[in-house]
């Protein structure tokens, strides 16, 4: 089941993300806005409008997330195969995804450091 939502997923967010569903969903919004005087602009006219852009959106947001999702689990696992696969690169940065928001600073500080230094170095050599 698992497998058929993702593949279900992934097929939909690429429909919802399609131009021709851009063009639908502006073909409604014209046609709910040229039947607006026919009905008088009333309550229902506009809960019509209401209800179909909530109940798309409730569920485009669960299907762009799970694509979303696998996404980037597909890049951080490429991105893990090339840390392992170049030789003097840090292995610790593979599955950094799982470390706490402290950690990250902490490491960020760290790779902020090293440009800093970095760029120390590439000025004195430019003098």
């Amino acid at each position: 089941m698992e497998r058929s939502f993702s593949r279900f997923a992934t097929y939909s967010s690429n429909l919802v993300g399609s131009p021709g569903a851009f063009l639908f969903a502006l073909a409604t919004i014209v046609a709910w806005l040229a039947v607006g005087p026919f009905f008088h602009f009333s309550d229902s006219w506009q809960l019509i409008i209401n209800s179909w852009t909530n109940i798309a959106t409730f569920i485009v947001v669960f299907l762009i997330q799970n694509a979303q999702n696998r996404d980037s689990k597909a890049i951080n696992l490429k991105l893990a195969e090339l840390i392992r696969a170049v030789g003097p690169a840090s292995e610790d940065m593979i599955d950094i995804e799982r470390l706490s928001d402290k950690e990250l600073e902490r490491l960020a500080d760290r790779y902020a450091r090293i440009r800093q230094a970095w760029e120390r170095r590439r000025s004195r050599a430019a003098q």
